[in-house]
Formats: structure tokens, C-alpha cells, sequence
């Protein structure tokens, strides 16, 4: 039904134009045509016949500026391709490139400065099969799971998969980045950036704490789970996030978490926006409040198979701002600390590891010795800093301190002891880190 209406704006298009028209995607795959056409030169022939712009007509017409079009765009003929000059609309919905519409000169006298001129006219039944197409592009559509399903498989490493992106328009060439975005189970969104909450015995690994220090995993993971209906709420939470928003050039969604293809120098304020949206449109597609939901980004990428790299570097970054909420709802690979060691190894953190720290986790029965120390190694031994972000007096942390050192025998401000303590906390946090599916 769909299709038969988009077929109807494009000869309503045409007629009002008096030219042949033809509507492509973004990759250059035939959507509809016209049957009005005073003359088809050899090229517009073999696309209405093949369904797909050749090799030598895509470089011709990128040459001209088309992916980066806003505008109406005259692409001059061109003999060798037997190809007639022709106008390209680019069609878009709040800056989201849904596809092109191409307007043909009938002739090498036939100025493309007429059909520039014509378009003002016809302008509100473009924009309405902008909007046409935006809607057979929603995250259920079989053309954006299909393509979507091939960006994740790249984004795994799948050979095929990446060699497919290389056809694809709306990549470019490159660098890239890739993020992840990824709602938690059982943490509200108040509790963004609350490490202070630690201190009331949440720190994993203290005794207090142990009920606290579940794994963290994504909402909708329990024995109900639909792993397809959760996939496609991932699909449409991250389409909507993004439609607009230019550094996102694409976006897909696996049953826990969403991908987005970045350009390299997308910003903090572009990606604090896709979060705010990610999380305004949870209420109105999941029929439930959001939780707490991060984003990691991975390091730029230059090739099409360093996108797996990319992807493994924004999964690490979003598992360690699960356990770790002072680095923020957005972080970037190169922030997360000590934690891009523990994903590069897959580390899991032994019971017993350290005995420094296996010592100090026996002696704090009320989780008040370990949110200290973590949050002193982390202000780098600012006493003020801690006593003000745990509500604690300065000679309260003072005492725990000595206390720790009571404890251990030594130091924990000093040298390889500092390491060591410091490592097992971060460690211990990495274990309850919420796990993605590898396939």
C-alpha cells in the first residue's frame, strides 16, 4: 500500500514537471519511476531495467556533490556514459537523507536552470515523499533490518559483511566511530553520576555491599525476554535518536543495546543530545520510564575492518560506566582508565587477588573503609574533595584512612600498595559489568 502511494506522489511529480522522474534510495536502488518521459537517454533505460545505478554513473554523480547535497543539484551529461544532464533532489527529513529524486533534461538544450526553477512549486509534494519514505524506512522495515543486521555483522568483524559497507553512500569514506548506547536494569536515571551513593554500602566488594553487587544487565533480560521484540526497540529508540543529527550517519540495535556509526569528530553536545532523545523515547515505545542509560564511544576508525575494534572500544567503555558512575552517562574509550586494560584481557578479577585487598574487604563489615579509598585514589588524595562528594566531616575520612592502614599493614597512599588496592577496587567493579551477546 505503501509503495503504490510513493508511485503516485512521483507521477504527480512528474506531471506537474512534464519530465520523466525516477526515486532512488541511498544506495542507489530503484524505488519508483514515471511514466512520463518525452526522451530516456541510454542510462535512465538500464537503471528502470537493472533497478541499480551502475559503478560509472554512481562515481560520475558523487563527483558532483550528491551525498552531501542539501540542495537541489544539477549533474551535467555526460557522452561517454550516454547519459543526459538531470537534476538531483536530495531528499531529506530534519536532515535524515531518505533517498533522491532525479529529474531529467530532455535534451542538451534543455537548460537544468528550467527545472532549478520549477521546483519551488512541487516543493511540499517532495517533502511529503520525504516523509513517505522516512516511514517505509522505520526500524521493522525488511530494507533497514537487512541493513542493519549487515552493520552489526561488520561491526563483529564478519568479512562479507564488511565489504558490503564499502557500497554504501552514506558511509563516505571514512574515519569513523562507533558508540553504544545501553539502558540498565534496576538504576533509575538520578543515579547518573551519584558515586556518593557508595558510601551507604553499594561499592562492590564490600561485605556490606555484596547484595549491591549484582551484575548489572540491560532491561528486559528476564525469563520473558524476546530477543527479536527487544531488537526492534533497540532499532526504533535509536533511529529516533539520531534522525537529524548529523555526525550519526547510521544506526542499529541488537536485543540489548544500539550501534551508532559516528563521524570522527562528533561531539560531546551531539552525543548528549542522541541520550536525551534515546531516553525521552523509551516512556513512549517501551511503555515505561527509562533507567539509567549510557553511552560509549570507541577510537576513530579509518578502514571499514577497523570497525570491530571501534565497536569492542564502546562496549568496554559503556560495561565500565555501568559499574563505575562517576565517569558519566558519556565517556570515550581514552577516559575510562584501568578499565581499557580490563577489557582488552577480558579480565575477570580472582576472589581472591590481592591479599592486601581481600584483608580490607573482611574488615569493612559496614562499607565505610572501601567507598573511602576508592573515591581518595580517584580525587588523587584530595581529603576535601572525598569528605565533600561522601557528606563526611574531614576528620572522619582521616580516621577511616588510618584505620585501612591499621589494617594492611602499610601504606595505602604509597607506591606498589596504592596500585594494588586501587586495581582490585576497579577490578571488583569490572566483575559486575553487564555482558553483551557475541552474535
Amino acid at each position: 500500500m505503501q509503495n503504490q502511494v510513493i508511485e503516485d506522489v512521483v507521477e504527480s511529480i512528474a506531471q506537474k514537471l512534464g519530465r520523466g522522474l525516477s526515486l532512488e534510495d541511498p544506495d542507489g536502488v530503484l524505488l519508483a519511476y514515471s511514466s512520463h518521459q518525452t526522451s530516456a537517454d541510454r542510462v535512465r533505460v538500464n537503471f528502470l531495467l537493472s533497478k541499480k545505478v551502475p559503478a560509472d554513473v554512481s562515481e560520475w554523480q558523487l563527483r558532483h556533490g550528491i551525498a552531501q547535497a542539501v540542495r537541489a543539484v544539477a549533474v551535467p551529461a555526460n557522452e561517454e556514459l550516454g547519459m543526459l544532464g538531470r537534476v538531483c533532489v536530495p531528499l531529506l527529513v530534519r536532515g535524515f537523507r531518505v533517498g533522491y529524486l532525479w529529474v531529467q533534461q530532455q535534451s542538451d538544450d534543455d537548460p537544468a536552470s528550467g527545472i532549478l526553477a520549477a521546483l519551488p512549486a512541487v516543493r511540499p509534494t517532495i517533502d511529503r515523499l520525504a516523509e513517505l519514505l522516512l516511514e517505509t524506512d522505520t526500524a521493522s522495515s525488511e530494507r533497514r533490518t537487512q541493513r542493519e543486521a549487515t552493520f552489526l555483522a561488520a561491526c563483529r568483524g564478519v568479512a562479507a559483511a564488511i565489504e558490503d559497507l564499502r557500497g554504501w553512500r552514506e558511509l563516505g569514506g571514512g574515519p569513523w566511530r562507533v558508540a553504544v548506547v545501553h539502558e540498565l536494569t534496576g538504576v533509575g536515571p538520578d543515579r547518573a553520576a551519584a558515586p556518593e551513593g557508595t558510601a551507604r554500602g553499594s561499592l562492590p566488594g564490600s561485605r556490606a555491599g555484596r547484595t549491591a553487587s549484582k551484575r548489572t544487565e540491560p532491561l528486559g533480560t528476564g525469563d520473558g525476554h524476546d530477543p527479536h521484540e527487544a531488537a526492534l526497540l533497540q532499532r526504533t529508540l535509536a533511529l529516533q535518536a539520531t534522525v537529524g543529527v548529523a555526525p550519526v550517519l547510521f544506526s542499529a540495535g541488537a536485543s540489548t543495546f544500539s550501534v551508532l556509526l559516528c563521524a570522527p569528530d562528533i561531539g560531546r553536545r551531539a552525543l548528549q543530545e542522541v541520550l536525551d532523545r534515546y531516553r525521552a523515547e523509551v516512556p513512549k515505545r517501551a511503555g515505561r520510564p527509562a533507567g539509567r542509560v549510557v553511552l560509549g564511544l570507541g577510537e576513530s576508525s579509518a578502514d571499514h575492518r577497523g570497525l570491530a575494534d571501534s565497536f569492542s572500544q564502546a562496549q568496554h567503555t559503556v560495561q565500565a560506566a555501568a559499574v563505575d558512575p562517576q565517569l558519566g552517562d558519556v565517556s570515550s574509550y581514552a577516559d575510562i582508565g584501568v578499565y581499557q586494560f580490563l577489557g582488552a584481557v577480558g579480565w575477570q578479577a580472582p576472589a581472591h587477588g590481592s591479599v592486601h585487598f581481600a584483608e580490607l574487604s573482611d574488615a569493612d563489615r559496614v562499607g565505610e573503609l572501601l567507598p573511602v579509598l576508592e573515591l581518595l585514589y580517584d580525587k588523587n588524595g584530595s581529603v576535601q574533595d572525598v569528605a565533600a562528594q561522601l557528606h563526611l566531616h574531614r576528620s572522619t575520612v582521616y580516621n577511616r584512612l588510618a584505620r585501612i592502614r591499621s589494617v594492611v599493614g602499610a601504606d595505602p597512599l604509597g607506591g606498589m600498595v596504592r596500585l594494588e588496592l586501587h586495581l582490585a577496587l576497579k577490578a571488583r567493579r569490572w566483575r559486575s559489568r553487564p555482558r553483551f551477546e557475541q552474535s
